[in-house]
Order: C-alpha cells, then sequence, then structure tokens
C-alpha cells in the first residue's frame, strides 16, 4: 500500500512509508488545517484556542524531526515551541481579547468567510508552484513538505490583511510567524536551539507591546477596529 503525503509527488513506497513520514504529514496537515480555520471562524476566543491548537501542530512537527535525526536540541526546540506558541502567546491573546471589552466577534472582515476559504485554497496552490523548485532541488520528505510552511504563511498575511479586529491581526501575524518557522526547521532539520529562542524572544516582545496597546485603544477609543480608528478625526 503506497503511503500518501500532503504534497506534488507524494506516492512512494519503501523509506517513505516510515511512520516518520506519516507523522510528518500529518503535523504538516495539521499546520494548514488551523490556518484555514482561522480563516473560517469570526469568534476570536475560538481563533485563539485554534491558533493554540495550530502551535501543538508546529511543536510536533520539530518533534518528529527531532526523533528522526535523533537530535537533543531539536527536542528542546521541540518543547520551546509547545511552550510558547501554544501556551504563553494564547495566554497573552486571551488577555488582550479580555482588554477589548465587549468586542468578542470579527463582525466586518474585508473579505466574508466562503471568499477567504477560496482565497486560502489559491494561496496554497501558489505556494505548491513557488516551492516547487526547491522541492525539486532536494526532494527529500521534509523538504516536499515545505509547501505547506509557505502556504501557513501567505495566509497569515491575508489574515493580516483582511481583519479588522487588533486581535485577529495579531494572530494573522503570528500565523505568519509560525508558518516562517517551520519553513526553517524543514529546510535546515532545525535553525538551532539559540537561534529559536532568540525569535521567540522577539515575537514575544511584540505581542506583549501589542496587548498593551489593544488596552489602551479600548479605553481611549472604545474599540479596536481599526478602520473605524482611522476615521477618527480631532
Amino acid at each position: 500500500m503506497k503511503g500518501f503525503q500532503l504534497y506534488p509527488g507524494s506516492l512512494s513506497t519503501g523509506h517513505d512509508a516510515a511512520p516518520y513520514v506519516q507523522l510528518l504529514n500529518l503535523f504538516a496537515g495539521a499546520l494548514l488545517l488551523t490556518a484555514v480555520l482561522v480563516l473560517w471562524r469570526r469568534e476570536l476566543a475560538v481563533i485563539i484556542k485554534v491558533f493554540a491548537m495550530q502551535g501543538v501542530a508546529l511543536a510536533g512537527l520539530v518533534g518528529v524531526l527531532a526523533g528522526h535525526e535523533r537530535s537533543v536540541e531539536l527536542a528542546a526546540a521541540a518543547a520551546a515551541v509547545l511552550a510558547l506558541r501554544a501556551g504563553v502567546l494564547p495566554f497573552l491573546l486571551r488577555r488582550a481579547l479580555v482588554a477589548g471589552g465587549a468586542e468578542r466577534r470579527e463582525t466586518r472582515p474585508l473579505v466574508n468567510v466562503a471568499a477567504s476559504l477560496l482565497v486560502a485554497a489559491a494561496l496554497t496552490l501558489l505556494a505548491m508552484a513557488v516551492s516547487q523548485p526547491l522541492v525539486e532541488l532536494a526532494p527529500s520528505p521534509a523538504i516536499r513538505a515545505v509547501p505547506i510552511g509557505v502556504a501557513v504563511v501567505l495566509i497569515g498575511f491575508f489574515v493580516l490583511v483582511a481583519r479588522r479586529r487588533a486581535v485577529s491581526q495579531l494572530v494573522g501575524f503570528l500565523l505568519m510567524d509560525n508558518g516562517i518557522t517551520a519553513v526553517g526547521f524543514l529546510t535546515t532539520s532545525g535553525t538551532g536551539l539559540v537561534v529559536e529562542v532568540g525569535v521567540s524572544l522577539d515575537v514575544l516582545l511584540v505581542v506583549l507591546v501589542l496587548q498593551i496597546l489593544t488596552g489602551r485603544m479600548h479605553e481611549m477609543f472604545g474599540g479596536t477596529d481599526l478602520d473605524e480608528l482611522r476615521e477618527l478625526r480631532d
């Protein structure tokens, strides 16, 4: 029975049927699915939960690479990713949501849900197309999962520009960061624990600053709809 994979040229036998490839496919698929779910849901609390699930998927992806490479450094990086992206960052996002008061839904996105899902499909196809030269250059199981990471980056950017609530846009920024992190680990078998910790601290700092700004925006203007804030005049 041939093993199924998530990317072009994915039917293979032998080594590719190993649990390593199957788990890699599973977590890469979960990474993409959670990005699409962020576009599908409008409840900000649910979006934050989905983002936390994506953090688990990303940590699982790094953990699979750690097991395959038998790397203690990668295992430590997987634990750090799990703690930060499935624990600390969702916690801070929930606090930012509480600071936003009664605003619990993305009520007026620039693109509706149905159109957003179509855009996500188009961006996934685009990611596969632009990543194909890299896949053909080094068609290892990890490299063949790179288009998934690129698709998450593109979908995160779309969330960033298509949503109006500050928390939604912050989630879009973090989706982009998750996709970039996934691509980094997949292409280099790990960017190194020191680099991952450094990048994670930068992301954490950005989230803390934006959480404070979200609270201040709600206190001063009564909301976090960025389009409405642009219309304010002295």
